[in-house]
């Protein structure tokens, strides 16, 4: 951030030539300055280059308010928070006491800041600037109060004498006091009537009214809102005049290729892989966490209007790669390798997450639905990986009785002396991925038995992180 000009009264702003801009059209501005440039407009934002990113550039030139229509952890908050990148960096405004806005020093919207400007001499109006990361503020709906958005008459002021109908005996909330910036309220539809009527009075006439006391005041802000769909369009959730007054919905989705899904796993999870105990995460370990998602996405046992939110792949990542750093460092492993049996930890970062279809015909337990998931992703993939050559064979040795048993916190070491029985799967293991290294072979290794248990060749039982296959 840099430091802020050094301008202090109006009289050397207006000799400094700085002209006033609305927000949208500073936001525009900015934002076409950028694109022309080729910069990177939405960092950390993956997967949206085709639709969601062009329809907010449409919409911010446009001008419009905007609504960001997805399923939770679709990214829309982030969304929201990036735009403020697009304002000027630093803005000047009326250092006044009394006044309960940051006013444009040259065409102030209050009493106050118009009698400052009227009534002093420009080198004797203090003149402080306002950062761009200041300028944006955000509300949850849910328990939100008129007052705390709109306003409320401050009754401390009435007893003071002041007029029930005068701008001064009000206590400005949260919009008013965004006057050139963003506000952005999330989940309109939770949003209580009589706020949702006074955001339609601030997106149609940019006013302000307290209790049927009308203070028209010409703001100047982008407003922003995020909803869910399944909410937002059930019908009395959002007053069709506020719909209808919001300029551009944006719909946001899930990611539509794994390999999306995983960059955005893995940004999100925020875990260094280096350090004291590595972790070297397999690709197929990776797209079995992002497949764990994206069937739960599909799932009949899940409530799809509540959606499966980004955080439930980072969460379960983290778990992961968290279990195979705490075997790494018990057992002296460097680098640590996650491995199937590593999955049977998240159900730590899973519950919760996840919201069971009440309605449907399914008895299981959310546990128990967690687990049909992690089996379905586990064969996905499998059959990426491994072709159908070989795996009959491998089933009728454990047919004659042989049993493996496997487990978290079992040395990788230990797993070709496990597998001496089962020639076949240790062969196969290299199908997976050819490197020498033992915790790496380990992991392929549970990765071929966990496949042929998900594809119905072989049994499971498990215990504590201890892991049996066998045929029963």
């Amino acid at each position: 951030m840099s430091s802020p000009p050094t301008i202090r009264t109006l009289a050397e702003l207006r000799a400094s030539g700085w002209r006033p801009r609305r927000v949208k059209d500073e936001l525009r501005d900015n934002f076409v300055r950028a694109l022309a440039a080729g910069e990177e407009l939405f960092p950390g934002i993956v997967g949206y280059q085709d639709r969601v990113l062009p329809e907010i550039a449409n919409a911010i030139l446009a001008g419009h308010d905007m609504l960001f229509l997805g399923e939770k952890g679709q990214g829309k908050s982030r969304l929201m928070r990036l735009l403020p990148r697009f304002l000027d960096e630093w803005i000047p405004f009326l250092d006044l006491p009394e006044c309960p806005v940051h006013e444009d020093p040259t065409r102030p919207i209050t009493t106050a800041g118009r009698r400052l400007v009227a009534e002093t001499p420009p080198e004797r109006v203090p003149i402080s600037w306002w950062h761009r990361r200041e300028r944006y503020a955000e509300r949850l709906a849910p328990g939100t109060r008129f007052a705390d958005v709109i306003g409320e008459i401050d009754p401390a002021k009435l007893v003071a004498g002041r007029s029930i109908g005068a701008e001064e005996s009000l206590h400005f909330g949260l919009i008013p006091r965004m006057h050139r910036g963003i506000f952005a309220m999330n989940e309109l539809p939770d949003l209580d009537d009589s706020v949702q009527v006074g955001l339609f009075n601030v997106l149609e006439e940019r006013d302000v009214q307290i209790r049927g006391v009308p203070v028209r005041f010409d703001l100047d802000l982008l407003v922003l809102f995020s909803a869910n769909p399944a909410t937002y369009n059930r019908s009395g959730k959002v007053i069709p005049q506020l719909k209808d007054r919001i300029g551009s919905t944006i719909a946001t989705h899930y990611p539509t290729e794994r390999a999306a899904g995983i960059r955005i796993t893995r940004q999100e999870a925020g875990i260094d892989l280096d350090g004291e105990y590595p972790v070297v995460v397999p690709p197929f370990m990776e797209e079995i966490v992002e497949e764990i998602s994206a069937v739960a996405r599909r799932s009949r046992a899940i409530d799809q209007q509540s959606g499966v939110s980004a955080r439930f792949s980072a969460a379960n990542w983290r778990t992961m790669v968290s279990n195979a750093r705490r075997r790494g460092i018990q057992l002296g492993e460097r680098p640590a390798v996650p491995r199937v049996s590593d999955l049977a930890h998240v159900h730590a970062s899973a519950l919760g997450k996840l919201e069971l279809d009440l309605m449907g015909t399914h008895q299981m337990s959310e546990r128990q639905v967690v687990d049909a998931i992690v089996a379905e992703a586990i064969s996905v993939v499998f059959k990426e990986y491994c072709d159908e050559h070989g795996l009959d064979a491998i089933a009728d040795i454990f047919a004659k009785g042989v049993r493996v048993e496997v487990g978290d916190m079992l040395p990788s070491s230990h797993y070709a002396e496990r597998l001496k029985r089962v020639p076949p799967a240790w062969e196969k293991a290299f199908e997976v991925n050819s490197a020498a290294d033992p915790a790496v072979r380990a992991s392929c290794v549970e990765f071929v038995l966990a496949g042929l248990h998900a594809t119905d060749r072989i049994s499971r039982s498990e215990t504590h992180g201890r892991i049996v296959y066998e045929v029963t």
